[in-house]
């Protein structure tokens, strides 16, 4: 395999690297006759999103092989390269096998209650006696993580409802942990938050309900929030379709009309935040530029927010970024990514898996 030379600027610190490139990984150490890709530009480590649900088509319903397979290209193109999938209803791993794909950290399957989620997606638990093994076989599935729906609305109130008995989630979270895996919940509302985190969840998708309280118990926890801003933003279309349920369009409409506060408080006071899409049924692929900026709108600095969508949260998921030995997934920009969201989306340069990816035309 060919060896690659890239000279640029690394950030958060803007400090000067040079790094090479050999059979799919980074050295820092020279290598004699390799090919110069960049001698001045800013090199970061692949973009993540961390909300990504690769297999599940625009619009609903379950992807094809092909088509998950072209969601997956969308998302390398903008330099997105390593996806946490927040649950799909089908098996990617034959994704693996493209060495021009991202890697993709799974969750398995999203575990939910009987007509309480999107049909066709979740496995339906009907007694939360089975949650506990229905967690601990999706960890075994899965790649370190476990997705449960905490909330959805529940029609017989007309409004956003727990899903689970309190007293099951700690044993359902803590079966996940025996398995070596993480648990994160779907949570819209204000009233599945304190159950969840109480009982050792390790992290929130969305999070538009926190209250102060909910905040503090997370800082207090160590509980990640991926708050999905730009999948909020579908929230009024949400409620301009549930005429029948008017507490839930004005329970939604609320929650929406505060996003930007709720997730600034949590930011303030200390939440790791990182950053998510919702790519799959109401949300394109390939839009985490635009989650970025999203996250400076909440008062992050462009700094953080880009960190929470690459250096930051690789090393929360677990992955490397730019150090010796690791495998070669990284970015190059001949302008200053924190620039906005056409310049993040365009990277000049996508290295993955050691190799460098031409350009989508």
């Amino acid at each position: 395999m060919s060896a690659f030379r890239i000279r640029g600027r690394r950030l958060p610190g803007e400090d000067p690297i040079e790094l090479w490139i050999h059979d799919g990984k980074i050295s820092l150490d020279p290598i004699l006759g390799a090919t110069t890709l960049c001698e001045d530009g800013w090199v970061l480590p692949g973009l993540v999103d961390a909300h990504c649900h690769v297999g599940i088509r625009y619009g609903g319903g379950h992807e094809d092989l092909p088509g998950a397979i072209e969601q997956a290209r969308t998302e390398r193109d903008v330099g997105a390269l390593l996806l946490r999938d927040a649950g799909s209803p089908i098996d990617t791993r034959e994704l693996d096998d493209y060495a021009d794909l991202p890697r993709i950290i799974r969750a398995g399957r999203h575990i939910a209650s009987p007509k309480r989620y999107i049909p066709g997606l979740a496995i339906d638990i009907e007694d939360d006696s089975q949650l506990p093994e229905a967690v601990a076989q999706q960890a075994r599935l899965g790649d370190g993580w476990v997705k449960l729906v905490g909330d959805w609305i529940d029609r017989s109130v007309g409004d956003l409802a727990p899903l689970w008995d309190e007293r099951i989630l700690k044993d359902a979270i803590d079966a996940a942990h025996a398995e070596g895996a993480r648990v994160t919940a779907h949570v819209f509302g204000e009233d599945a938050l304190p159950g969840l985190i109480g009982a050792g969840i390790d992290c929130i998708e969305h999070g538009t309900g926190l209250t102060d309280d909910t905040v503090q118990m997370m800082v207090e926890n160590g509980t990640a929030l991926v708050p999905t801003l730009v999948n909020i933003e579908t929230f009024p279309d949400i409620a301009a379709s549930a005429t029948k349920y008017p507490v839930y369009a004005r329970h939604m409409r609320a929650l929406h009309s505060r996003v930007g506060e709720t997730i600034g408080r949590a930011h303030d006071a200390g939440v790791p935040i990182f950053a998510g899409t919702d790519a799959g049924g109401s949300i394109r692929h390939g839009r985490i530029a635009d989650e970025v900026e999203a996250l400076v709108g909440t008062g992050m600095t462009r700094t953080e927010a880009l960190g929470a969508a690459s250096w930051t949260a690789r090393t929360w998921l677990g992955w490397p970024g730019l150090e010796h030995d690791a495998p070669a997934d990284l970015l190059v920009y001949s302008t200053d990514p924190r620039g906005g969201p056409d310049v993040l989306s365009a990277p000049d340069i996508v290295v993955l898996r050691g190799r460098p990816i031409p350009r989508a035309v």
